[in-house]
């Protein structure tokens, strides 16, 4: 199984993320989130790992969120327009955000991980 690691180089739970894919000898392709953010039907795919919870998928500590003010505008938001958003810029994305298949997970907690992609 080959993972889709979308990831920021400064990001410290990124770097631990990757640290513990490569201790379990586990392979990805490693996508830089803020330059090539990943696609409508990818975000959808993490979306329903999520149980439709939009807010999920947003880093919702990054100074993007702050400065559009998301915390106020993302509950009134459609899921289509906030899917747009997230598609046009990494920064609003949690990450790492890691998606195989039909499954995904964003942020790294190493439990999670362990039950979900070993």
């Amino acid at each position: 199984m080959k993972l889709k690691f979308y990831a920021y180089k400064n990001c410290d739970t990124c770097r631990k993320a990757i640290k513990y894919l490569d201790e379990k000898g586990v392979g990805y392709e490693l996508i830089p989130i803020r330059e090539q953010p990943p696609t409508k039907a990818e975000l959808k795919t993490m979306l329903a790992n999520h149980d439709g919870n939009i807010r999920k998928l947003f880093n919702t500590s990054g100074g993007d969120y702050k400065d559009l003010n998301l915390k106020e505008k993302l509950p009134n938001m459609s899921q289509t327009d906030a899917i747009d958003l997230l598609s046009k810029n990494g920064n609003l994305i949690k990450r790492p955000f890691v998606i195989f298949g039909d499954r995904g997970l964003v942020g790294f907690k190493e439990k999670e991980w362990g039950e979900r992609i070993e």
